[in-house]
């Protein structure tokens, strides 16, 4: 079939091989890792996934139903800010919940007793400790709206409260995971004896190709060896979605200002890769390669292209990468691994609608799983 761009294409065989490793650590470890929905929601996929995993983790309300109705299991539920009015149906979609501070622990513990549901609570602690080096994306920066700090933890918790959910990494290795623990065990160790289970949130990339995954694995061992009656888990989100597939767009103009030449695709980073712009990161094009500034071709070695986008937003563009050709217009810009956190931070400002979304088969198949339109962007009129 024509490829009809813009269009997000999850490679089955890419996928399951992260499933694949991600249920082998979890065996050999003896821990649950379950899948974080903010990294990667794309339901439609979710046949697969659950060949490999049982549980899903959301942090509002949509997640949690979409885990309970499309993923058909509890979910392992955070958020913020519980409400009366929206507590009693995260209590239908969730098997644990987790509460961001001991205020909201103590005014809907009651209630979630009260249900007869079997729904297990938690709080959330922050360690203070963090080896994330870009702000934006530190839960532990000094003011941090997450968690609860030690000091402000009773000796003796309080009733209800069977586990710890600490999340404090972000694309992290295995070592960053070591050192977490210690302060982790440090800070919060004492109360480990009065839980039922330990989350250790995600961030843990573990299908990144560099990954430590032994050293992984052993220090869960060594965890669960330690502290044999909790039960660990893990909820990454990225380390699923992780090189499994592109966002493809197409050259739709080049043009050209103060000797700086800027290929037009019908893309955009700030609608469909806004982690470029809030980094900022430069994303790997196929067949191209980055560099550091706006150089000249003969320096470059190659043909130099500013990207930009199809919004009016000015700051729309990233660069610059070069390539062993002059662009064409209609020619294909393949952005690697864009299916975790693209596809859910994806917007329709400007009115630039999502792109498509397919799956590649393992026998190469193209299985359309989205198409998006102007009723996506005018919205539902009841």
């Amino acid at each position: 079939m024509q490829l009809q761009t813009p269009i997000y294409i999850i490679e089955e065989a890419r996928l399951r091989r992260n499933l694949a490793l991600i249920k082998d650590v979890a065996d050999r470890s003896g821990v649950e890792i379950i899948l974080a929905f903010k990294a990667y929601a794309l339901w439609r996929t979710f046949p697969i996934f659950r060949e490999y995993i049982t549980h899903t983790t959301a942090s509002s309300l949509n997640e949690a139903r979409l885990a309970f109705e499309e993923f058909g299991s509890p979910a392992h539920t955070y958020t913020l800010g519980y409400t009366e009015q929206s507590f009693p149906e995260f209590l239908k979609y969730s098997g644990h919940i987790t509460f961001n501070s001991l205020r909201q622990f103590r005014k809907f513990y009651p209630m979630a007793k009260a249900s007869g549901r079997e729904v297990s609570c938690g709080i959330r602690v922050n360690p203070e400790y963090s080896e994330i080096e870009t702000e934006l994306y530190n839960p532990c920066a000094p003011g941090s709206r997450f968690g609860i700090l030690a000091d402000e933890l009773p000796d003796s918790l309080p009733e209800g409260i069977d586990g710890f959910h600490c999340h404090n990494h972000c694309e992290s290795s295995a070592e960053s995971l070591v050192r977490s623990l210690e302060k982790l065990e440090m800070k919060f160790g004492r109360w480990f004896p009065q839980l039922k289970w330990l989350n250790l949130g995600g961030g843990h990339l573990m299908t990144r190709k560099d990954y430590n995954v032994e050293l992984l694995v052993s220090t869960l061992q060594g965890l669960r060896q330690r502290y044999p009656w909790l039960k660990i888990v893990l909820e990454p989100g990225s380390a699923f979605g992780w090189q499994t597939g592109p966002l493809v767009a197409s050259v739709v103009d080049v043009v050209e200002n103060h000797g700086i030449r800027t290929a037009i695709m019908n893309a955009s980073f700030t609608c469909h890769m806004p982690d470029c712009l809030e980094m900022p990161y430069m994303p790997e094009v196929r067949g191209a390669r980055v560099v550091e500034k706006d150089i000249s071709d003969a320096e470059a070695g190659g043909f130099v292209y500013r990207i930009g986008g199809d919004s009016c937003l000015s700051g729309d563009f990233l660069g610059s990468w070069v390539f062993d050709h002059e662009l064409q217009i209609g020619e294909h810009l393949y952005f690697e691994d864009m299916n975790h956190y693209t596809t859910v931070k994806t917007t329709m400002f400007n009115g630039i609608h999502h792109p498509s979304i397919a799956l590649q088969r393992e026998n190469g198949e193209l299985q359309m799983l989205r198409v998006y339109d102007y009723a996506d962007y005018r919205g539902r009129m009841d």
